[in-house]
């Protein structure tokens, strides 16, 4: 009985450190995608504006929104390889002493502390009901010069505190950012 439920926890373990590993290679080429889109654009109206003294409208707009969702899925890049600002990893010991995992449970409530109610309030307006959430109050808004609803930029928001959440999973189950080679996975 005891042997299935440790082959359960490590195939537990194996499917969330999996899917964080999957979610942060496609996520990384989405937020290269993005880069690229709010450069090129940026571009187009450099050289529209400075060749042919008219730069398109939509260009600010669409470098602008680029620029969110490489900015929030950065963050969630950034976290998976531990690359975001750990102030207490100069001055706890690395695990498994004692302080080392107690700077590791206050990180982790710091995460969850800020991205809990982010995501909560994405999809629950403040006094309850999902018609008054985040995501439902952009549904009603159109970015002006693309016409498309705002909720297609402001998805950014709830899906990259999702992913870091899976991400913090991970680091639970014993997700190190290191592959079987030694190698970073960035």
């Amino acid at each position: 009985m005891a042997r299935l439920l440790h082959n359960r926890g490590s195939q537990m373990q194996h499917f969330i450190i999996s899917t964080s590993d999957r979610l942060h290679l496609i996520i990384r080429r989405v937020a290269v995608f993005a880069v690229c889109v709010m450069f090129l654009t940026v571009v187009v109206q450099i050289i529209a504006r400075y060749v042919f003294s008219s730069p398109p409208v939509w260009t600010e707009d669409v470098a602008r929104y680029a620029m969110v969702w490489t900015g929030l899925l950065g963050a969630t890049l950034s976290f998976k390889t531990r690359s975001d600002a750990v102030l207490m990893d100069s001055v706890f010991p690395k695990r498994p002493h004692y302080l080392g995992l107690l700077a590791e449970a206050i990180q982790s409530a710091a995460v969850l502390i800020f991205v809990l109610p982010v995501v909560y309030f994405c999809f629950i307006g403040l006094r309850g009901g999902f018609a008054k959430g985040y995501l439902a109050r952009q549904s009603g808004l159109t970015a002006d010069t693309l016409g498309i609803p705002m909720v297609w930029i402001s998805v950014a928001v709830p899906l990259s505190m999702i992913i870091i959440l899976i991400h913090l999973f991970a680091r639970w189950a014993g997700d190190d950012v290191l592959d079987e080679t030694g190698t970073e996975l960035d």
